[in-house]
């Protein structure tokens, strides 16, 4: 693929925009050396502004979601790609959010630009585990892992009972629940089943990836072995 092409897909500029860049000696190789358009150069070589170019097409990223924020492209609100560099909104092939967490929950979320990726890990059938803590209005009964863990809880409305989940209880109001389903609003609809209201909610890992150390808005993009702990 042209450099011109390569760099516009990137969410940097029109095509045009980009040539122009070139033209201005804004675009370098690592040591510093001015570019040209017709030039063949390695991606992980290639700066604007003195700046890495972003990762190429197949990127994967994970972010620290704060309370508050849609994972939406257009909300009245603020959205999750608010958090990115404006280009990310617009790179091509296009950055998706690897399910979805509600404005009222935090913790960790991935995006994608690979629809094959995207949906392996969504799919049912690949059991990606995620893992939530959760804060609790009241006590838990003492029965809730147990029933959590059955898989036969029926969620209103619903006709298909949950798959099994576990639950590990950290204090009477403070639980850590692993699904390997994305129901809508599952984990509230879960605790809600046994007459108890989620006050907080935090997604705190995906498969073996966790959220670690990452602040609120912050967000990294990963690596091969990173993206093998989420079927790990």
């Amino acid at each position: 693929m042209k450099l011109v092409k390569l760099i516009a897909n990137l969410g940097y500029g029109s095509r045009k925009d980009v040539a122009w860049m070139f033209r201005e000696g804004r675009i370098t190789d690592a040591a510093g050396e001015v570019l040209y358009a017709d030039d063949k150069v390695e991606h992980a070589q290639i700066h604007i502004d003195g700046e890495p170019l972003d990762p190429p097409p197949g990127l994967v990223l994970m972010m620290h979601k704060p309370l508050g924020v849609t994972c939406s492209r257009k909300d009245p609100g603020r959205v999750v790609y608010d958090l990115l560099p404006p280009r990310y909104r617009i790179r091509e092939p296009a950055l998706s959010t690897v399910g979805r967490l509600d404005r009222d929950t935090s913790g960790l979320l991935l995006f994608t630009d690979d629809g094959a990726l995207l949906h392996r890990i969504i799919s049912p059938k690949a059991e990606v585990t995620k893992v939530y803590e959760a804060t609790l209005a009241q006590d838990l009964r003492g029965d809730e892992a147990a029933l959590f863990a059955s898989g036969t809880l029926l969620l209103e409305s619903e006709t298909t009972p949950l798959a099994p989940a576990r639950l590990e209880t950290l204090s009477p109001r403070h639980a850590r629940l692993t699904v390997t389903e994305g129901r809508y609003h599952q984990v509230r609809r879960m605790f809600a089943a046994t007459g108890n209201h989620v006050e907080t909610l935090q997604r705190v890992a995906v498969g073996a990836l966790a959220l670690g150390e990452l602040a609120p808005g912050g967000w990294r993009a990963l690596d091969a072995d990173d993206v093998a702990c989420i079927f790990a």
